[in-house]
């Protein structure tokens, strides 16, 4: 299973770490989130190809977050 992690600014508390794995864990093909708040990274365990990063990004965009 691929792993990505996407770098992300604007996270600065636990409600921004959770919003994020609502957004990106509603994604069918995402089988785990992790949320680095300090590390300011998403790690993204998933099945497909790049286009189910490509949607996690969007999510995070949607959420009100920058990808870095």
């Amino acid at each position: 299973m691929p792993t990505e992690t996407i770098n992300v600014d604007g996270m600065s508390c636990g409600h921004c770490v959770q919003t994020i794995k609502d957004a990106v864990g509603g994604i069918s093909a995402v089988k785990r989130v992790e949320v680095l708040l300090d590390e300011k990274e998403v790690i993204v365990d998933y099945e497909g190809g790049e286009d189910v990063i490509a949607t996690a990004k969007a999510a995070i965009k949607e959420a009100g977050f920058d990808i870095l």
